[in-house]
């Protein structure tokens, strides 16, 4: 259990082998006793789409776990965060070694992220392949 992330939801829709969950993601105050006079409590909803072939034998409004591996959220991590800073940070070095200009070399680099996430767009079906949730009935 140390290496997935569980969360308790709510079926939403079920279509097919496509079912829509709604979890309610909270942060550690929302438990606490004076979370009303604190401004840093909150909580969101959210909703998570998850394929399976077994869907039929849930029901809409059904208690489920969301089960997620803590691997792909490292993963998704260093594709949304890690590598589009490094992606800046050598060629903002690189830049300002070609051109010795501030400004140009800082829109350069930031222009470089436009193909990077073209990238990830075009590629959006395999990464909804490498990250996806699976779900178990809660008893």
């Amino acid at each position: 259990m140390a290496d997935s992330i569980e969360h308790k939801g709510v079926i939403e829709s079920i279509d097919g082998t496509h079912i829509s969950v709604k979890i309610l993601q909270t942060t550690s105050c929302v438990s606490c006793s004076v979370k009303g006079h604190c401004s840093s409590a909150e909580s969101k909803e959210k909703n998570v789409d998850i394929i399976d072939p077994a869907a039929s034998s849930y029901e809409v409004g059904q208690s489920v776990m969301v089960v997620g591996q803590m691997s792909m959220g490292m993963k998704a991590v260093f594709w949304a965060f890690i590598l589009p800073f490094l992606i800046i940070l050598v060629s903002l070095f690189i830049c300002m070694a070609i051109f010795d200009d501030e400004l140009y070399a800082g829109c350069i680099s930031l222009g470089l992220l436009v193909p990077y996430y073209f990238y990830l767009w075009l590629n959006k079906t395999q990464f909804k392949q490498k990250f996806s949730f699976t779900i178990k009935p809660i008893k």
